[in-house]
């Protein structure tokens, strides 16, 4: 079996703002394409690793939100990425929690207002 989501789009009302965020949060190159009309910036992708990518996502039907479905980031370090969030103007909306056997999760508001969410594995 393979894992069920392959592509996920983050609604942004800023494309270039939210490349800034992403690019310098996370360490990411995003490349740029427009699909179908939409302003759209790639995360990477593994074709042969686990796991989805997917890409930020600006246009009509894309409306950020703190409400709905939350995409969950692998960071090796949890406090690095919030302290790299918060300094870009990033709103902490659930801190660090240690959640035992599987490390931390936190959540934060991105540079469009969307929830997502962090994770890291125990050291």
């Amino acid at each position: 079996m393979t894992n069920p989501v392959v592509h996920f789009e983050i609604p942004v009302e800023n494309m270039d703002r939210a490349v800034r965020f992403y690019e310098a949060v996370f360490g990411y190159r995003l490349r740029r394409e427009t699909v179908d009309g939409y302003a759209m910036a790639f995360f990477p992708r593994a074709d042969s690793g686990a796991g989805a990518s997917g890409a930020l996502a600006q246009g009509d039907v894309y409306k950020p939100a703190k409400t709905g479905p939350i995409l969950y980031f692998d960071v090796d370090d949890i406090d690095a990425t919030l302290a790299r969030a918060t300094a870009l103007g990033a709103t902490i909306l659930y801190p660090k929690k240690d959640i035992g056997e599987a490390g931390f999760v936190a959540e934060i508001e991105d540079s469009e207002g969307n929830r997502i969410a962090l994770s890291a594995a125990r050291d």
